[in-house]
């Protein structure tokens, strides 16, 4: 996916139809010719509703799309009859997307599970219609409920990507480099910094027909979390994945140092993120000989798992495919 086309924020105006009026309609015909009330409820107004498109990865659609408006309720009719709904406006977004309010930055719902359909904004209801206001005092109302208003406002539309493993680490940490040798993405790869400049996914397969999704979080750096290099503009995609997979080369001039900068910036932007399962993946093994990694190894303060791979030799790919299969079966 390419950079221009990933699009993971966008502010849209939003409005829902208004309600029906309803009728002041009276009965009448040769044989009863001063009948009684029968007019009919107006329809409601229609929603805004949210749909979850599994097949959907970016908010793209909708960033040319700033208004969205929904049908008005029909007028409720003779002989009881209710109005027409107004159409209702479905907006399929990505798994992941969350509504909020712009001004309080408040959440309003999530969208999480492939078809789930949440109202973003309700319909006015239909007014009452006279037959509903006849009383033994009043046998014939000549007035009706006019519908309600819809509701009017601006909604921010947020992407934070759903995954299983999230991978972090600095730029150039072979996070990229990782994903496109376990799965079938082909993410940007290259020698220089915030190469992958867009959340790429791949599924990994694992042993007979089972699978795991990894997201590959573009590179975090010292003082992300205040908005430097890309900021927090990835930083919230690992809001949204189950287990952390930190990576760190075995050429790193200081492991232990590189692995406590990420966790204070995964920390300083979101506490809850330490909360999480998380392992450490030492990449580039094939940069260094047994003598270099023994060293290392006994150097090591990380208190968690971790293990020593190479995404070119295809060293330990398998055993870090195990541990987090059991990580995710854990959760």
């Amino acid at each position: 996916m390419s950079e221009r086309s990933f699009i993971d924020y966008v502010k849209i105006h939003c409005k829902s139809g208004n309600g029906g009026s309803g009728s002041t309609h009276f009965f009448r015909n040769k044989m009863n010719p001063k009948g009684g009330p029968d007019g009919g409820d107006g329809g409601r107004g229609g929603h805004v509703i949210l749909r979850g498109n599994k097949q959907m990865w970016t908010l793209l659609p909708l960033k040319y799309r700033k208004h969205v408006k929904a049908g008005h309720g029909g007028a409720g009719g003779a002989s009881g009859k209710t109005g027409a709904f107004g159409e209702d406006v479905i907006i399929d977004v990505p798994l992941g997307t969350v509504a909020r309010n712009p001004e309080s930055e408040s959440i309003l719902l999530e969208i999480s599970e492939d078809g789930q359909e949440i109202i973003l904004l309700k319909g006015g209801r239909g007014g009452l219609g006279n037959t509903n206001f006849k009383s033994a005092t009043n046998r014939t109302p000549r007035y009706a409920q006019p519908g309600e208003e819809g509701l009017e406002s601006w909604k921010i539309l947020e992407l934070k990507v759903l995954a299983d493993v999230g991978l972090v680490g600095f730029p150039n940490a072979g996070k990229s480099t990782l994903l496109s040798s376990i799965t079938a993405a082909k993410p940007k790869i290259g020698a220089y910094p915030f190469t992958t400049l867009v959340p790429n996914l791949g599924i990994v397969p694992y042993r007979g027909h089972l699978s795991f999704v990894m997201a590959d979080i573009p590179g975090i750096i010292e003082n992300a979390h205040q908005g430097k290099g890309l900021g927090i503009r990835f930083l919230k995609h690992i809001e949204r994945n189950a287990t952390l997979l930190f990576m760190i080369p075995a050429d790193s001039e200081n492991i232990n140092k590189e692995y406590a900068v990420l966790l204070n910036e995964l920390e300083k932007f979101n506490p809850e993120l330490l909360h999480k399962s998380r392992m450490v993946a030492i990449t580039k093994e094939d940069m260094i000989d047994k003598e270099l990694r023994e060293l290392i190894d006994n150097e090591l303060e990380i208190d968690v798992p971790y293990l020593f791979i190479s995404s070119v030799t295809n060293t330990g790919l398998t055993e870090l495919k195990d541990m987090l299969w059991k990580t995710l079966e854990r959760d």
